[in-house]
């Protein structure tokens, strides 16, 4: 046996051990054969097209090898295609989460990473990026590996190897953030030398350091921790920024130099104003956004990742009353500024923080975004198209159109009607391989 196929065996080996159902398995097998796929009809009562909200009834989609060959409420059925019948449900692009840590799960978050080896993160990482794309996930940006390092370079490049399953990935390596800053092990002794849950950079110089190691270890962008601490202060969100303007312009120049760009963690202002005016591509959180902010941010195309879901989750979560109650004033300070901010026209990207809550449902941040002001097509949009064009894929993921990949996902229902039915995905198809029916 020659050492590739042999390679291709492995992979098979792997994918059938994680997914049970014969039919999942039999067409995994054929995608990894060296003889081409047959190619694959997929049926079902509705298919959305996100671009315009319109919904074919029925609708269809022709796939050969890993992309998408036609879409219609008919479509050719090839001699020997397989034809899968989805009955009473909604096909969709492949979902996108444009904020996860593969390398958190729940519990004390700064705990976890100094007791836990970065060998045994990364095998947790690997299971986390299995149970997102089983939930639909079929695209992530990793925004930081909490001193894990470029650990999840490995983790993507397993994944695009086939060895392991997992969504499409852009990854960051770790975090960059200042000295004492966001992530910093402040709340250890510090006779202990506790080590920083990201990669420190005081000065524009030193920033720029810090994104060219990470991109010659593997990153595609950088995220850099803007604010924090964040406290609620009679009733305002008071966030201290970490970068002025001219060390964030300096970032941003960099990456466009390296081919890739910037997501910031910021909560408020005035780091969420520094952060539009130096032009990053994505302000993650954006809990308080000043009417300057919006503007910038409409006018640069800046993505706002809202990231409820691990709001909702804190505030539900938290270990005592005073600390549920802090959760709670935060969240509610949330969703009155996230209203302005739907009213003001800010564009956004979906994205959970998933990680100190359960990966694969994550789902439930678009439930929410619907929940507090924005509509489900919106939404829908916001994380397919817009997802898309932050992880640097458009015209190759989020919309089911010939020539994209065939990332694909069926719901029960229709999510018009209640967005919901998209944390219960019943169907998963990546790169035109079946891995959930």
């Amino acid at each position: 046996m020659s050492m590739q196929k042999s390679a291709g065996s492995f992979r098979v080996f792997l994918l059938c051990a994680f997914l049970a159902p014969a039919a999942t398995c039999t067409v995994a097998i054929a995608a990894a054969q060296t003889s081409p796929a047959a190619p694959i009809v997929l049926h079902a009562a509705r298919l959305l097209q996100v671009d315009t909200g319109n919904v074919l009834q029925p609708g269809e989609i022709l796939v050969e090898g890993e992309r998408i060959q036609a879409v219609g409420t008919t479509v050719d059925h090839p001699q020997g295609a397989k034809v899968i019948d989805l009955g009473d449900t909604t096909l969709l692009p492949g979902l996108i989460d444009a904020h996860v840590h593969l390398f958190l799960h729940p519990g004390a978050e700064d705990l976890q990473t100094v007791v836990e080896s970065v060998p045994w993160r990364t095998i947790l990482a690997e299971q986390a990026a299995k149970a997102d794309l089983m939930a639909g996930f079929t695209a992530e940006r990793d925004m930081g590996t909490e001193g894990a390092g470029s650990a999840d370079t490995a983790v993507r490049n397993a994944i695009n190897q086939g060895l392991i399953l997992g969504p499409r990935m852009r990854i960051s390596g770790n975090a960059i953030d200042i000295l004492g800053g966001h992530e910093d092990a402040n709340r250890f002794n510090p006779a202990q030398h506790v080590l920083s849950n990201a990669d420190t950079a005081n000065t524009a110089d030193q920033l720029v350091a810090a994104m060219r190691e990470q991109h010659k270890e593997g990153s595609d962008f950088a995220k850099i921790y803007e604010t924090g601490p964040d406290r609620m202060i009679d009733g305002v969100l008071h966030t201290p920024y970490q970068y002025t303007e001219t060390q964030l312009a300096a970032a941003v120049e960099e990456a466009r130099r390296l081919g890739t760009n910037v997501g910031v963690h910021a909560q408020g202002e005035p780091g969420t104003l520094y952060a539009a005016q130096a032009g990053v591509a994505s302000i993650e959180h954006a809990t308080q956004l000043s009417d300057e902010t919006m503007r910038l941010m409409r006018e640069k195309g800046i993505f706002a990742v809202p990231t409820f879901a691990i709001f909702e989750y804190f505030a539900s979560h938290a270990e005592s009353h005073e600390q549920r109650a802090r959760e709670s004033a935060m969240l509610d300070y949330k969703i009155a500024e996230f209203k302005k901010q739907v009213a003001a026209g800010v564009p956004f990207a979906v994205g959970s923080d998933v990680g100190p809550f359960p990966h694969g449902t994550q789902a439930r941040e678009m439930t929410l975004m619907v929940r507090y002001g924005m509509k489900p097509l919106a939404v829908l949009q916001a994380d397919m198209i817009n997802g898309a064009k932050l992880l640097g894929w458009q015209g190759q993921i989020g919309e089911l159109k010939p020539g994209y990949y065939a990332d694909i996902v069926a719901v029960p229902g229709n999510p018009l009607d209640d967005i919901s039915v998209v944390e219960h995905v019943s169907f998963v198809m990546k790169n035109g391989v079946v891995l959930r029916q």
